[in-house]
């Protein structure tokens, strides 16, 4: 008889990062750009989120982590619903806009109302309009569960994330990636 695996955390001895260090690390996991945005008092909010994730297909879902103290993050959980804007190679600028704190974000910047009533920033790569189905706290950071209403997306490249800075992608590089990815979730 083989002997019963010691589980993980009774064997180690639980040691955590520092957060610059855990900041270096994770920036080694390359995102791309969004900016998330809602309605608050009647006035479109938005800021730069690069935590966004798919979650489902069937219903379709996705995550957004957001830190809890962000004015979006409370517009968000009053109102129940939000936008993601996903940026295009040539938004960086709009990205490092939405990153920075203040309520004037949104001057001069063309957004459009599609028929879910959410603020979408004209020109973005794609966009999807959510309704939040649960939302949780992890550390600092609300987590937002929700489910796409709205999905659209236009031909480009994305805004990318990588190491603090924000760059494109070698579209070139990655353009049969889609038809490899496909062939390997078939033979599984």
């Amino acid at each position: 008889m083989a002997p019963t695996p010691t589980p993980p955390s009774a064997a180690m001895p639980r040691t955590t990062p520092p957060p610059d260090d855990f900041r270096r690390v994770i920036g080694h996991f390359a995102s791309g750009v969004t900016v998330v945005s809602t309605w608050r008092d009647g006035r479109p909010c938005g800021t730069t989120v690069s935590a966004v994730s798919s979650l489902s297909l069937d219903p379709p879902m996705l995550l957004v982590c957001m830190n809890e103290r962000s004015a979006t993050a409370r517009a968000i959980s009053a109102s129940g619903h939000f936008a993601v804007n996903i940026l295009r190679e040539d938004q960086a600028a709009t990205a490092e806009r939405f990153a920075r704190k203040g309520d004037d974000k949104f001057a001069g910047v063309p957004i459009c109302r599609e028929p879910g009533g959410l603020p979408l920033l004209v020109g973005a790569l794609a966009t999807l309009e959510c309704r939040v189905v649960r939302e949780v706290v992890g550390g600092t950071h609300s987590v937002f569960l929700a489910e796409v209403d709205r999905a659209r997306a236009r031909a480009g490249s994305p805004l990318a994330y990588f190491r603090g800075r924000l760059g494109s992608l070698d579209y070139e590089l990655w353009s049969s990636a889609p038809q490899r990815a496909t062939a390997r979730e078939e033979d599984r």
